[in-house]
């Protein structure tokens, strides 16, 4: 995962430009960025570090999709999608309750009905260049799009709930995850999105799987996951987190962190892999009491993510 600086604004572009170009010198297969409510649009930035990069996939993790109707959303994505000659791959979601309605002051009532109307228009327009005519539950679409005939642009899916996994599997390439944990993607998302995909006649959908990462000595594990919780608190006030936790092992944002020396990170990510994950979304959460042994536990913790691209 990468992303700007939270209130370096002089540095934003400079920051997504050098970290895609680092990730794709160390070998890594994909980046990911996402959009948070008051920062960097991320498909902006997307653009930016397709135009630093030749090779390596770039995702957003994830777009909001009501903030932007959808002939807008693909008129930018297909624009992107042009800079990054074919690299780009769209996760989007329906976001939180806390989002679209709190701060955008929008519905949020029925999100997986929306989801799929919304869907049913983007594939529709990702199938040209030419005229996108839906109409649905949601949108009266009759719109020519000539933008770029790159296509087509993959379509992941922020799925939590059994409906929204369905529409994933029916409508999408597959499902980019945060805050499932192993056991999680094994018993239920995994079988749930490769079923619904099966039923629809689509091949073996993607399970990218955003997962926090430390590397770090074992001594220093639970200070690590008492980090996280901090870090990461966003979980403690998402019914859709709350639920996903319910379905795992992990209790909390401090249990999902993989953290430990380096056997201990590889097992924890061999469990992704072996409960169906096909691709990983690390975030690097570094740990440490001073800035240099933060930036050091950064760097070791891209160090070895990186050695482990030819096998993970």
């Amino acid at each position: 995962m990468v992303g700007p600086d939270p209130g370096r604004y002089d540095e934003t572009i400079a920051k997504i430009e050098s970290d895609a170009v680092a990730a794709e010198e160390a070998g890594f297969a994909s980046i990911w960025i996402a959009q948070p409510p008051d920062d960097f649009d991320a498909l902006t930035g997307v653009a930016l570090m397709g135009r630093v990069t030749s090779r390596i996939e770039i995702g957003t993790a994830v777009v909001p999709l009501q903030s932007r109707h959808p002939v807008a959303m693909l008129q930018q994505v297909l624009s992107t999608q042009a800079v990054c000659e074919g690299r780009l791959t769209l996760g989007v979601g329906p976001s939180h309750h806390w989002v679209i309605e709190d701060m955008l002051g929008l519905a949020y009532d029925r999100p997986a009905r929306m989801v799929r109307s919304y869907l049913e228009v983007l594939n529709a327009g990702l199938a040209g260049p030419g005229p996108v005519d839906v109409e649905n539950e949601h949108f009266r679409v009759h719109n020519p799009l000539a933008v770029t005939d790159i296509t087509p642009t993959p379509i992941l899916l922020a799925a939590l709930a059994p409906l929204m996994l369905k529409i994933a599997g029916e409508l999408t390439d597959g499902t980019v995850l945060w805050m499932a944990d192993a056991r999680n993607i094994g018993e239920f998302i995994g079988p749930s999105i490769t079923k619904a995909a099966a039923d629809a006649g689509r091949p073996t959908p993607r399970i990218v799987a955003g997962v926090p990462v430390t590397l770090c000595a074992k001594a220093d594990v639970q200070g690590a996951r008492e980090w996280a919780r901090t870090a990461m608190s966003h979980a403690d006030y998402s019914p859709n987190y709350e639920r996903l936790l319910a379905h795992g092992d992990a209790k909390d944002a401090g249990d999902f962190l993989i953290a430990g020396d380096e056997a201990e990170v590889l097992t924890g990510l061999e469990r992704y892999r072996d409960a169906g994950v096909t691709d990983f979304s690390a975030r690097l959460l570094p740990y440490g009491k001073t800035r240099e042994a933060r930036i050091d536990s950064r760097d070791r913790t891209t160090a070895y993510l990186a050695s482990l691209c030819p096998e993970l």
